[in-house]
């Protein structure tokens, strides 16, 4: 049970975090099982609307909390278990269908995003995986609100170099179908090394096939108060810096449990976990890149850069950590750079590139992510480029993706614009080359020593 006997001074700086320093509920997800046998025998409207009727409750249940407790839910998403296990099909019409009934329907009932359309290919492609990534393309293409990921990689299995190059191809014609909006189609598509299967935040949520049942996890932000608490800190030390973002840290979860569980409790569902993450928005005064410089980096991008978003990432993961016991999805620092005005103003001015965001999500939770590139970057350099972010997250045993987006007709230095929290990005400078050997080669990477743990 949660303790609602707060002190006047902790009412008013909650109070505080809300209003001044832009804390919000970023997203309260419902995750769905779609794995009762039952539901396979549906049809498509039928499986539209049996969402439909866990949404529109799902969206009174947030409605009922914002005014309950005066916090602001700026998205209402669902995730459901990965379509390919859900639903195997060997007709990429099928999953066209779907995604396209089922937008209409999230319209409907204001729902922001629905993730799930997911495949784990570490270990290669089955028939309705590739059934689905024939689809991708249009399903991306052609609809606002539904989210596709896969993992390619594991600590436990290794890399697939030969999915990876689908992948790549795959995101070459979604950014040719949506030319028009600056390939923004690739931007709802995320591929994992170690997905997590709690993860409340798009592009990347589904419900894990371990996830019984339905449950609702919350992801809150809070790069706003953190850069206040470390701004009132100016004379701290380090030590004392990463114990005062602890604190904050552990304010800001308690407040985000607070929310899945009343959530939880209106369902009448589990209350999954809360996700503690520093995800900015396009924002002033909600920047990531914002928190780092506050800290007393030049600029990002420069020396230095790396081992303050360490010592933030621990910070926030070790105060969340002591506030709840249900601390889940990737609670850390994200860093995409379209999201996050002082990230944009680093590329702009050259501090950072895409070579130091790569050193930096080695300490971070996400990876590359929202990573606008010139549209003529070849299939073996997008390759390539998730192939060194997955490397990374599956020898250091986490979580690392990469959210690229080739831009249609736009160099390095132009910008790409996308809207709302995805926001808009100056097109980073890639080291391009047509063919790579090593991507040629296909196949596997085989796991790490360390995967050996049994």
């Amino acid at each position: 049970m949660l303790n609602s006997n707060l002190s006047i001074d902790e009412i008013l700086e909650t109070s505080e975090m809300l209003y001044d320093q832009m804390l919000d509920i970023r997203t309260l997800t419902m995750g769905i099982s779609l794995l009762n046998p039952k539901l396979n025998s549906k049809s498509i409207d039928q499986l539209c609307d049996f969402l439909s009727g866990l949404g529109k409750r799902f969206i009174d249940a947030a409605k009922e909390i914002e005014e309950e407790l005066g916090v602001s839910i700026v998205n209402k998403r669902i995730s459901i278990t990965p379509i390919t296990v859900a639903f195997p099909r060997f007709e990429p019409k099928f999953y066209v269908e779907f995604a396209k009934k089922l937008d209409q329907t999230l319209k409907d009932i204001n729902i922001d995003f629905l993730g799930g359309f997911s495949a784990f290919i570490t270990k290669g492609m089955s028939p309705q995986d590739r059934a689905l990534f024939s689809a991708l393309p249009e399903i991306l293409s052609s609809t606002e609100r539904i989210c596709s990921s896969c993992e390619a990689g594991n600590s436990k299995y290794g890399i697939n170099v030969s999915s990876i190059k689908e992948i790549a191809t795959m995101l070459r014609e979604t950014s040719i179908a949506t030319r028009e909006s600056d390939g923004v189609g690739c931007a709802k598509f995320v591929v994992f090394a170690n997905a997590v299967n709690d993860n409340p935040f798009m592009a990347g949520a589904f419900h894990g096939i371990g996830e019984i049942d339905h449950s609702i996890n919350v992801g809150i932000s809070g790069p706003g108060v953190i850069k206040n608490v470390i701004e009132r800190n100016k004379d701290s030390d380090i030590l004392e810096l990463a114990d005062h973002i602890k604190r904050a840290s552990f304010k800001i979860t308690r407040l985000g449990e607070l929310v899945g569980r009343k959530a939880a409790k209106i369902l009448g569902i589990r209350f999954g976990s809360v996700d503690l993450s520093l995800a900015p928005t396009p924002r002033e005064n909600d920047s990531v890149a914002g928190v780092l410089e506050a800290i007393g980096v030049p600029c990002v991008g420069y020396p230095g850069t790396t081992g303050a978003l360490a010592l933030l990432t621990d910070a926030v993961k070790k105060g969340g950590t002591m506030a709840s016991s249900r601390v889940g999805g990737l609670s850390g620092a994200f860093i995409p750079v379209s999201e996050d005005l002082g990230m944009i103003s680093a590329v702009k001015n050259g501090s950072l590139c895409i070579e130091k965001l790569e050193a930096m999500t080695a300490v971070c939770s996400v990876g590359l992510d929202m990573i606008a590139v010139p549209g003529t970057t070849s299939v073996d350099t997008l390759s390539s480029i998730i192939l060194d972010e997955l490397s990374i997250g599956v020898f250091t045993n986490k979580t690392t993706g990469v959210r690229i987006i080739p831009v249609p007709n736009k160099k390095a230095g132009d910008m790409a614009y996308f809207g709302g929290l995805l926001g808009y990005s100056p097109i980073l400078p890639v080291k391009n080359v047509k063919k790579s050997k090593l991507i040629e080669r296909g196949g596997m990477i085989p796991a790490p020593i360390t995967s050996l743990r049994n």
